[in-house]
């Protein structure tokens, strides 16, 4: 209850200066300062239902947003998005190589720790590859917070009129309308997540179905109520800020500098890669930064929606990448690495 009166109070004030993706900023920022001074008495984590409500309700907002001919412009250039993609998971795996031969972190926990993608499930897999799990968490979720805090105001500075279409439909088919819609594309969606394990399924099934009502005309013009959709970017920011404990800090303290200076290089490689994408795609620079920032997925598309942009290009290009990293990673992980037993990183 503190926190969440807190992160009201942060929010409105973001929101006065003129923060971009004000709830989602407060609600992380919030989040990190509780992790790195009450934690060590009363460390909090969020309910796996209230992370999945979260991400339902982000997916249901952006899914709202998918209009058929921004679908068909980025099939239409499915080369550089492809391209850009194939660009980011090398980029992940050669920054984890070199990363493993100047620190003390072994190569399947360096090169999974840097994979720009599906954080849980690569954290999930990481035992079974011969990495250190600890490690390899604290690294994607490290990578999942500097994104975090960097994507949305640049995108915001980079960002003209307001993006370029495709944005948070600013209409709807009155509240009872819209919280029908909502409530069901995200109760629904969550439990064929729940049955499929996508990874990633809390967010992209409930998008799916949004977005194949969206398109069909038969959601009318619902969409998801704004202070439901404010408390959605506000716990998405909660979760990723928790996690970030003086505990955790402390156990991969050896690790830290060099991660950073991973995470920040690859982040420099995605926008430079974007930069060449957004006039071979015909999207602005903000759009294409947004779709290729490497990771961050739920507060990335969050902070998409929040500042207007082509949401339907960044949903379409994050989506494919988080499922190429989670499919394509594992495999050359093993092939790079080999699946020895790994050489713990020291705490």
């Amino acid at each position: 209850m503190a926190l969440g009166a807190a992160t009201v109070v942060a929010a409105l004030a973001a929101g006065a200066i003129g923060l971009p993706s004000a709830a989602l900023f407060a609600a992380l920022l919030v989040g990190i300062v509780y992790a790195l001074t009450l934690a060590t008495r009363h460390e909090l984590v969020p309910p796996a239902p209230v992370t999945r409500g979260a991400q339902a309700i982000v997916g249901v907002a952006l899914g709202a947003a998918v209009d058929a001919d921004t679908l068909r412009a980025v099939a239409s250039h499915w080369l550089p998005v492809l391209l850009v993609i194939v660009g980011t998971l090398a980029a992940s795996l050669g920054a984890g190589l070199l990363m493993s031969r100047v620190t003390e972190a072994d190569a399947p926990t360096a090169s999974l720790g840097l994979i720009a993608g599906g954080a849980s499930g690569i954290v999930a897999m990481s035992d079974e590859l011969g990495a250190d799990a600890r490690m390899v968490a604290f690294m994607q979720y490290l990578r999942v917070l500097v994104v975090v805090l960097i994507a949305p105001p640049l995108a915001h500075l980079f960002a003209t009129g307001g993006g370029s279409g495709g944005g948070i439909d600013a209409g709807g088919a009155g509240l009872a309308g819209d919280l029908a819609f909502t409530v069901g594309c995200a109760v629904g969606g969550v439990l064929l997540a729940q049955v499929t394990r996508l990874t990633g399924g809390s967010v992209l099934v409930p998008l799916a179905l949004a977005a194949g009502l969206s398109i069909s005309g038969l959601s009318g013009d619902a969409v998801v109520p704004d202070l439901v959709e404010q408390v959605g970017f506000a716990l998405i920011g909660l979760q990723v800020g928790l996690r970030f404990t003086v505990a955790s800090l402390r156990e991969a303290r050896n690790l830290l500098p060099a991660t950073l200076v991973a995470i920040v290089a690859l982040i420099g490689v995605c926008a430079a890669m974007a930069a060449g994408m957004a006039p071979l795609a015909d999207v602005s620079f903000a759009d294409a930064y947004l779709a290729t920032t490497p990771g961050g997925l739920y507060a990335v598309l969050a902070a998409a929606a929040d500042l207007g942009a082509n949401t339907t290009f960044v949903v379409a290009v994050q989506a494919l990448r988080v499922f190429v990293m989670v499919l394509a990673a594992p495999p050359l992980v093993r092939l790079l690495v080999g699946r020895g037993p790994p050489r713990r990183a020291s705490a």
